[in-house]
C-alpha cells in the first residue's frame, strides 16, 4: 500500500522562490555606490602590480563594465592634463589589454635618482633568492618566479623594484604578463662589469645547464 505525497502547487513553488529570494545574502559585499567610482577605481590601480583589464575592474568594483570604461578614460585624461588640472608627474597606460599607473617618461630620472639616495637595509633571505634567480633567469615573470621559489614572490618583487636592482623588462602583448630583468645598479653593487661574469648557476635551478664533466 502506498501513500500519495502532497504535491506543490506552482503558486507555492513561486511563493518559496520569492521568500528564497527575499533572505539577505549574509556573504555579499557591503554597498559603496555611494562612493565615486573615479575614485574607487584609481584606489585600486594605486595598489596593481599588473596591467588589470576593464572587465575584471568591473567585476572587483561591482560596477557596469561600460561605467569603468568611462572611469578609466576620465582618470588618463585627469593624469594628462586633459581636464582642468594639470599633467601629472604619473600616467595611466593601456597594455596588453590592460590598465595600470606608471611614472611618466620624464620623471625617471627623478626616481631613480630618489631611489639611490634612500639608506639601504639589508636585504631579506626572501630577497636575496628572488634576486638570483631573476638574475640567473633573466627576463622572467613573476608567476615564473614564484614557481621556481614555490612561494608568493609579490612583496620581495616590489621590494627590488624599489631598490633598483630590478626593473621591467617588457610586457607579453598576448598574456600581460611582465618580464623583469636586473638593473645596472646590482652590477654596480656587485662590482661586475656585466651579467655574464656571474658565477655559473646552480645546478639546482630548473632548466639550468650542468657543469660538463
Amino acid at each position: 500500500m502506498t501513500t500519495d505525497a502532497p504535491v506543490a502547487s506552482d503558486a507555492d513553488a513561486l511563493d518559496a522562490a520569492e521568500a528564497s529570494e527575499a533572505q539577505p545574502d549574509e556573504e555579499q559585499r557591503p554597498d559603496r555606490s555611494h562612493l565615486p567610482l573615479a575614485r574607487r577605481l584609481e584606489a585600486i590601480l594605486l595598489v596593481a602590480d599588473e596591467p588589470q583589464g576593464v572587465v575584471h575592474l568591473a567585476s572587483a568594483l561591482g560596477a557596469p563594465v561600460a561605467a569603468v570604461r568611462d572611469a578609466v578614460e576620465g582618470l588618463r585624461a585627469d593624469y594628462a592634463g586633459e581636464a582642468d588640472g594639470p599633467e601629472r608627474g604619473f600616467e595611466l597606460r593601456e597594455v596588453a589589454g590592460g590598465w595600470r599607473m606608471y611614472v611618466r617618461e620624464q620623471y625617471d630620472a627623478d626616481v631613480e635618482g630618489f631611489v639611490l639616495t634612500q639608506t639601504p637595509t639589508r636585504l631579506s633571505q626572501a630577497a636575496l633568492e628572488t634576486l638570483a634567480v631573476i638574475a640567473y633567469k633573466q627576463p622572467i615573470t613573476r608567476g615564473a618566479i614564484a614557481a621556481i621559489r614555490a612561494v608568493n614572490v609579490d612583496s620581495v618583487v616590489r621590494t627590488l623594484l624599489g631598490r633598483g636592482l630590478v626593473t621591467e623588462a617588457f610586457t607579453d602583448p598576448e598574456t600581460g604578463a611582465i618580464h623583469y630583468e636586473t638593473t645596472d645598479l646590482l652590477l654596480q653593487q656587485m662590482g661586475l662589469g656585466s651579467i655574464e661574469e656571474l658565477p655559473p648557476i646552480s645546478p639546482l635551478l630548473p632548466d639550468s645547464d650542468e657543469d660538463d664533466a
